[in-house]
């Protein structure tokens, strides 16, 4: 159930705000991004690991027959569903992995295009469209946090609607 739930959570997050465009011809491709790195870019280039997933409910993922909900949504999670990363390299590309350290993760799941960063709305371009997020930084720029919405199903079956947020860490 954790799985399923992940795997759906995850591509809902690389997709939550997708924009693809389309005209009389056919969809058309969102551009990828080109050019050098501004200042403010500069701070994204490198590998950022998922460190955390908090839901403004509690919620009980866990198939352990304990009621035991919580806001704390990444320790509810399997070693490789918690094992995602972002990498931003300076030539604007981006890769985002699931299942990329954890040892015997069946699930790996990569994408790549490309990104820019604009005062705190990081924008990917990948498969064809285009993902904008609003970021948020901490006060030493070492992690960033974006939330959403979702409708969430507990173990329990019970769906929830709650904001979750989702904070990745650069490795240093």
């Amino acid at each position: 159930m954790k799985r399923m739930f992940f795997n759906a959570l995850s591509m809902v997050s690389i997709s939550a705000i997708l924009v693809s465009c389309s005209s009389d011809e056919g969809p058309e491709c969102a551009p990828d991004f080109t050019g050098d790195l501004t200042t403010t870019e500069e701070i994204l280039v490198g590998e950022w690991i998922l460190t955390g997933i908090e839901a403004a409910k509690e919620l009980d993922l866990t198939d352990d027959d304990t009621d035991n909900a919580s806001t704390d949504l990444f320790e509810q999670y399997e070693e490789c569903a918690r094992d995602a990363a972002y990498t931003f390299d300076s030539d604007r590309t981006f890769a985002y992995e699931i299942g990329k350290y954890g040892e015997d993760c069946d699930y790996v799941v990569p994408s790549t295009g490309t990104w820019e960063l604009t005062s705190q709305n990081l924008s990917l371009v990948s498969s064809c469209t285009m993902q904008t997020t609003n970021l948020e930084f901490n006060e030493d720029l070492t992690a960033f946090t974006f939330s959403e919405i979702y409708n969430v199903t507990e173990v329990t079956g019970t769906v929830v609607q709650t904001r979750i947020d989702f904070t990745y860490t650069l490795i240093p």
